[in-house]
C-alpha cells in the first residue's frame, strides 16, 4: 500500500461521524446498511452523511450499491485489512510476543501483555 492512500484512509477514519458509519458498517457485515437507516441509527442528518459517505467511498474503504431507489452501503474488507496490514508491518520490531492478536477484545489483549 502506498503512504498516499494509506494517510487518505486514515484521514477519512479521523472525523467522529465517519468513524462511527465506518463502524457501523463493520458490524452490518457483507449486506451492508442502507443510507436512511444508517442516518437513523446514528441520528445524522441525511445531508451530512451523504458528505461522509462519498468521503469514505472515495478512499474505498466503503462501497455503495443501488437495491432499487436505495443505495446499500457497505465495508470493503479487503481495503480494511490492506490498512490494517500496513499500519502492522513492522509491528514490534519482529517480536511477536509484543504484538496485540487483531479481533480480540481489548480487555482479552490486555491481559496478555
Amino acid at each position: 500500500m502506498e503512504l498516499s492512500a494509506a494517510v487518505a484512509r486514515l484521514s477519512a477514519l479521523a472525523q467522529e461521524a465517519r468513524l462511527r458509519v465506518f463502524r457501523l458498517l463493520v458490524r452490518a457485515g457483507d449486506d451492508g446498511m442502507p443510507a436512511g437507516a444508517i442516518a437513523e441509527h446514528l441520528d445524522i442528518a441525511p445531508q451530512t452523511l451523504s458528505f461522509h459517505l462519498k468521503h469514505l467511498t472515495g478512499t474505498g474503504l466503503i462501497a455503495a450499491r443501488r437495491d432499487g431507489r436505495q443505495l446499500i452501503y457497505s465495508l470493503q474488507v479487503p481495503a480494511m485489512r490492506e490498512l490494517l496490514g500496513f499500519l502492522s508491518e513492522d509491528c514490534c520490531q519482529g517480536r511477536r510476543e509484543l504484538c496485540v492478536p487483531i479481533g480480540k477484545p481489548v480487555r482479552s489483549r490486555l491481559a496478555e501483555l
